[in-house]
C-alpha cells in the first residue's frame, strides 16, 4: 500500500496524464534514402498552436485480405486492413496535425506475409499527406522474419518520417531501437525561434522479457534512462541559457508503446469509454515514472498496448 500511495503522489507531482487511445484493430526489401528533405518542428505563428496527432496499433498486415476481429458478423466481409488506413486519413483530415506519432504494434509482424510492404502501407496516411511523422515500436512489429532492429531501418528512411533508429551516446550502447528525441521550435521571427519550446522523447519499451527470472512484457531499461536523463538535462541548460534566457524548463512530452506498471493504479479510478481486457504492463519495475519525476521537465507520458480498450485517465 505504501508503494501504491507513493506511485499516485508521483503522478500528480508530474501532471503526468497518461492517456490511452485506440485507432483501430516474405520478401525483404533494400531501405532507400529519404527524398523529401523536412523542415525544423514549429510552433505555427497563424495561432500558437502546434497539434500531434498519436496512432497506435494499427496492427496491419496483408491489407484487403486481412479481415477486421471484433466487427459486427455483418461487417466482415468487407472490413480489413483498408479500414485502418481510411480511419488515419480521416483523421489526419479532421486534425490537421503538425507531426504524426506512431506509438507501436504498427503492423501485425506474425500475419504479414511482406513486413517491408505491410510497413509502408502502414504509414502511408503520413506520407501521402505530406506530413513529419515519427514512430516507435510495439510488442508484434517484429514477428515476422525483421528483427526490431531491422524495422527501424526500414522505417527511418522513409519520406517525411523524423525516426531514428538510436542516438550517439558516448559511445555506449543504448537498449532498443528508436530511442531519439526530437525538438519543436518557438514561432518564427519570435525571440525563442531558435530554441526548442517542446521537446518530445520518443523510446522503444520492448517486446517481452529477456530475463529467465522474469516473465511478461519488456521495459524501459537503464541505458535509456540515463540517455533520456543526460538529454532532458542538456536542454533544460540550453532552453535556460542566452540568448532569450527562460526562468523554468520547456515542456516534455514522452512517447512509447508499452504501460508502466503504475498504469494499474488506475483499476479504481473514473474512466471514460470502454475497457475489454485487463490493462498489460510489465511485472518488473524499472522505476521510468520516477526517473520521468525527477527531469522536471515531462509533462504528459502517452501510450497504447490494450487492443480493445478506447478511454482514457485524467
Amino acid at each position: 500500500m505504501a508503494a501504491l500511495e507513493h506511485s499516485r503522489s508521483l503522478l500528480v507531482e508530474a501532471f503526468l496524464f497518461i492517456i490511452l487511445s485506440t485507432t483501430a484493430a516474405c520478401v525483404v526489401s533494400t531501405a532507400t534514402a529519404k527524398s523529401v528533405p523536412l523542415p525544423p518542428l514549429r510552433f505555427k505563428n497563424s495561432n500558437g498552436q502546434f497539434k500531434i496527432l498519436q496512432v497506435a496499433d494499427m496492427h496491419y498486415a496483408n491489407g484487403q485480405s486481412t479481415k477486421c476481429l471484433d466487427v459486427f458478423p455483418s461487417q466482415v466481409a468487407t472490413c480489413s486492413d483498408l479500414n485502418t488506413t481510411a480511419f488515419v486519413k480521416r483523421m489526419i483530415k479532421a486534425e490537421q496535425p503538425d507531426l504524426i506519432v506512431f506509438t507501436g504494434d504498427n503492423i501485425f509482424g506474425a500475419d504479414t506475409k511482406d513486413p517491408v510492404t505491410s510497413l509502408k502501407a502502414s504509414f502511408e496516411p503520413a506520407i501521402s499527406a505530406k506530413l513529419p511523422w515519427a514512430a516507435v515500436l510495439g510488442n508484434h512489429d517484429q514477428e515476422s522474419i525483421l528483427t526490431r532492429k531491422q524495422v527501424m531501418e526500414h522505417i527511418v528512411p522513409m519520406d517525411y518520417t523524423l525516426s531514428k533508429v538510436n542516438p550517439h551516446f558516448h559511445g555506449k550502447k543504448i537498449d532498443g531501437f528508436g530511442n531519439y528525441n526530437l525538438e519543436v521550435k518557438g514561432m518564427k521571427d519570435s525571440e525563442l525561434e531558435g530554441k526548442s519550446v517542446l521537446n518530445l522523447y520518443l523510446l522503444d519499451s520492448g517486446d517481452y522479457s529477456t530475463d529467465p527470472k522474469i516473465t511478461g512484457y519488456g521495459w524501459i531499461k537503464p541505458s535509456q534512462q540515463a540517455w533520456f536523463k543526460e538529454t532532458s538535462a542538456k536542454l533544460q541548460k540550453t532552453y535556460k541559457s542566452k540568448p532569450s534566457e527562460q526562468a523554468e524548463s520547456a515542456p516534455a512530452l514522452v512517447y512509447f508503446h508499452i504501460p508502466l506498471p503504475e498504469v494499474k493504479i488506475f483499476r479504481d479510478s473514473s474512466i471514460i469509454g470502454i475497457k475489454q481486457e485487463p490493462i498489460s504492463c510489465p511485472s518488473y519495475n524499472s522505476g521510468f515514472l520516477k526517473t520521468m519525476v525527477q527531469a522536471e521537465d515531462v509533462k504528459a507520458a502517452f501510450l497504447k498496448f490494450m487492443i480493445r480498450i478506447t478511454f482514457k485517465y485524467w
